[in-house]
C-alpha cells in the first residue's frame, strides 16, 4: 500500500516523488470540478492542486480563469458575478478529450449535460460535481488530502482572495496540510503575514532570482515550483536541479505544454531528479511514480 501523507512535513518526508493533480487533472478531466478531484483521488494522487478566486459575494471558489467563458455555458468575470449565478453553470460544457474548444462535433463534450440533469452523472457522482464549487465543499469532500492552493490575480482582489483562504483554512483545520503560491510575489508575502506558518512557495520574482543567480528563496520557503521552460528560456537544467537539491528546495514541475503530458515524459522528469509532478493525467503520473521507485 502506497503511504500517503495527510500534511505538507510529512509530505516531504515521504522519501519519495509525489504526484499532484493540476487544477484536477485538467487534460483527463472537467478542470475544478468536484468530479475531476474525485476521480484524481482514486487514481492515488498525493496531493490536490487548485485555483482560487472570489466572487462578487466573497464566496471563494475553485476556478482558474478569471472569467467562466473559456470552460462553461456563461459568460462574464468572476468578480462580477455571484456565487449563485456561477454554481448554476456547467464547468463541464466545453470539455473534450483533446481541448477545451467550441468547435468539436456534439459528441465530443463528454460530460456536457451532466450538471442540467440533461445527462446522468457518472455512479457516484451528482449534477453538483459538474459545477464550479467553492473551497469549502473542496475541503470539506477531501479532508485528508493536502492542497496546494494558487491565489489567482494580483493587487487588492487577491488580497481579498487571500484573507478568505487563510479564514477558511482555520476553520477547516487544514493550515498545515496546506501549501500556498501565486505568480505575484506581493501576494505570497501578504499570505504570509496572515498565516505565517503555513508553507508559501515563491512567485515569479524569487523565482527568477534563484534561477538566474540562485538568490535564496525568502519566507524559509522550501518547494519551487516550476514549468521546464519560461518564455522561450529554459529552466528546469541539470544543474538547476543539483543546486536546488543542494539547498533543499525539492522542485515540483508543471508541464506547460501538452506533449509533456504523458507517462514517457513524467518518467523523463523523475529520471532527472524531479521530486513532484503537477500533471494533467493523475493516474499516469501514479504509475510514473510506482515504475520509478525500486
Amino acid at each position: 500500500m502506497v503511504e500517503r501523507a495527510a500534511t505538507v512535513d510529512e509530505l516531504l518526508a515521504l522519501g519519495r516523488p509525489i504526484v499532484l493533480a493540476h487544477t484536477a487533472g485538467e487534460d483527463e478531466f472537467p478542470a475544478s470540478t468536484l468530479f475531476a478531484f474525485g476521480e484524481s483521488a482514486k487514481a492515488g494522487v498525493d496531493m490536490l492542486d487548485l485555483n482560487v478566486l472570489l466572487t462578487k459575494d466573497g464566496v471563494l471558489i475553485v476556478q482558474h480563469d478569471d472569467t467562466v467563458d473559456r470552460a462553461t455555458n456563461g459568460t462574464g468575470a468572476v468578480a462580477d458575478l455571484t456565487y449563485a449565478e456561477i454554481a448554476a453553470l456547467d464547468a463541464a460544457h466545453w470539455f473534450t478529450a483533446e481541448c477545451v474548444c467550441t468547435d468539436q462535433p456534439d459528441a465530443a463534450y463528454l460530460y456536457r449535460g451532466m450538471r442540467t440533469g440533461a445527462v446522468s452523472a457518472p455512479e457516484g457522482y451528482t449534477a453538483d460535481d459538474f459545477a464550479i464549487p467553492t473551497f469549502e465543499q473542496l475541503v470539506q469532500r477531501f479532508p485528508d488530502l493536502p492542497l496546494n492552493v494558487e491565489i489567482k490575480g494580483s493587487g487588492a482582489p487577491a488580497k481579498a482572495a487571500a484573507d478568505e483562504l487563510a479564514r477558511l483554512l482555520v476553520a477547516l483545520d487544514r493550515a498545515d496540510a496546506t501549501v500556498i503560491s501565486s505568480f505575484d510575489d506581493e501576494v505570497v508575502a501578504y499570505f504570509h503575514t496572515l498565516l505565517p506558518d503555513v508553507e508559501v512557495s515563491p512567485g515569479l520574482a524569487a523565482i527568477t532570482a534563484w534561477v538566474l543567480t540562485r538568490t535564496p528563496l525568502p519566507f524559509d520557503m522550501r518547494i519551487l515550483q516550476l514549468p521546464p521552460e519560461f518564455g522561450g528560456t529554459e529552466v528546469i537544467t541539470p544543474q538547476l536541479i543539483t543546486d536546488s537539491t543542494a539547498a533543499g528546495y525539492p522542485i515540483w514541475v508543471w508541464p506547460n505544454e501538452r506533449s509533456l503530458e504523458n507517462l514517457a515524459a513524467y518518467t523523463a522528469f523523475l529520471e532527472m531528479g524531479i521530486v513532484g509532478l503537477n500533471i494533467n493525467f493523475p493516474a499516469q503520473g501514479v504509475q510514473a511514480v510506482q515504475q520509478y521507485m525500486p
